[in-house]
């Protein structure tokens, strides 16, 4: 409301009270109208002054306060002249805004706050786990004098194997930590996905085979495919992707790996028959030690950041990865990569040449 408009109501409100009062004692008009004339003016110029004085150029002030120091502007530049011709109604919208920016900041901030607990619980337990078998072995060994050397070298051995734990825990928080920084930059290099899916075939044939289960390309290798992506990287998304499949597959399964041309990427899914995921965990499947199933995937081995790492470095790319699952059935995980758009003329040369 403006300031003109609001002094209006609150001096007619008070010109028609003296009104009233002097028709109750006087009971003439003339005094009645003559009051109410004098008083509009007086309260009016009144009202004005106090009202412009101590409220409307206080409300106005923070009003520019609130307004340019939003923008990030410095508090010096806030106190210049505003062109708003409503700043009471501009300052109960700024407040509003302001509230809401803050609830959802909260929501944030608790939401991470949550998070962080969760991580360090996490973090703590992986590291302890290893370590208390470690120590529990060594001691283990040390109490017995090595008497009994048969059973020392077998507790050495299953102490290297936590040991080898603790080292991929390691290698991969210091991984997730560089790809967050972004000090690990993505290089950029054009090369045949269809190549790369070979290559990664061969790379766990015989891992497949002592997990008994089949891997299968969906695609013909000769049909390339070029995408721009770092070679590295998307090898490693999908090593893991297809170690997974291992670990949570059926013997006797498979594990496929196709490719979708869409207009500008092409999306590569990779499609296990193992136990599957139920519904409810699949928006936190990629976070770090995120585990559905403790025991299992203890038993199972692996630092627990396999899938973090994925999305981190799928996201580094400035790609999309989801997850599809239907428990008892499967598994199948989706990423895109950037398509390298081939010019007509290249398309056709391979036609001419066969």
């Amino acid at each position: 409301m403006k300031l003109s408009v609001l002094v209006f109501i609150n001096a007619l409100a008070v010109a028609i009270a003296l009104s009233v009062v002097n028709f109750y004692f006087q009971h003439k008009w003339y005094d009645v109208m003559v009051t109410l004339t004098i008083g509009f003016v007086t309260s009016y110029v009144v009202f004005y002054y106090l009202i412009e004085k101590y409220v409307y150029s206080k409300v106005k002030l923070i009003y520019k306060l609130i307004h340019n120091l939003k923008l990030g502007r410095d508090l010096r530049d806030a106190l210049g002249e505003s062109t708003s011709t409503d700043p009471i109604g501009d300052v109960e919208q700024e407040v509003k805004e302001w509230a809401r920016e803050k609830k959802s900041e909260i929501e944030q901030l608790r939401s991470q706050e949550k998070f962080r607990r969760e991580f360090l619980s996490n973090i703590s337990h992986e590291f302890k786990t290893p370590l208390f078998a470690i120590q529990g072995y060594i001691e283990a060994i040390v109490e017995d004098e090595f008497y009994d050397t048969e059973m020392a070298m077998q507790f050495l051995k299953k102490a290297e194997k936590n040991v080898d734990r603790l080292s991929y825990l390691i290698k991969d928080l210091d991984e997730i930590s560089k790809l967050e920084s972004g000090e690990i930059p993505i290089n950029y290099t054009r090369f045949k996905i269809n190549d790369l899916i070979k290559e990664v075939f061969e790379q766990l044939e015989l891992k497949a085979k002592q997990h008994e289960i089949k891997l299968i390309f969906k695609q013909k290798y000769d049909d390339a495919i070029l995408v721009s992506a770092d070679r590295d990287k998307i090898c490693q998304v999908m090593i893991n992707l297809i170690d997974n499949s291992f670990k949570y597959g059926k013997p006797g399964g498979s594990t496929s790996v196709s490719l979708f041309e869409l207009h500008d990427q092409v999306l590569v899914e990779i499609t296990d028959e193992g136990i599957g995921i139920n519904e409810k965990h699949l928006p936190r499947l990629f976070e770090r030690f995120f585990r559905i199933d403790s025991h299992r995937s203890r038993e199972i081995g692996g630092s627990g950041l396999g899938l973090a790492i994925v999305k981190h470095i799928i996201e580094a790319h400035q790609q999309t990865i989801n997850v599809r699952s239907t428990e008892g059935i499967g598994s199948t995980f989706g990423f895109t990569l950037q398509k390298v758009m081939q010019s007509p003329l290249k398309q056709v040369i391979p036609t001419l040449k066969s």
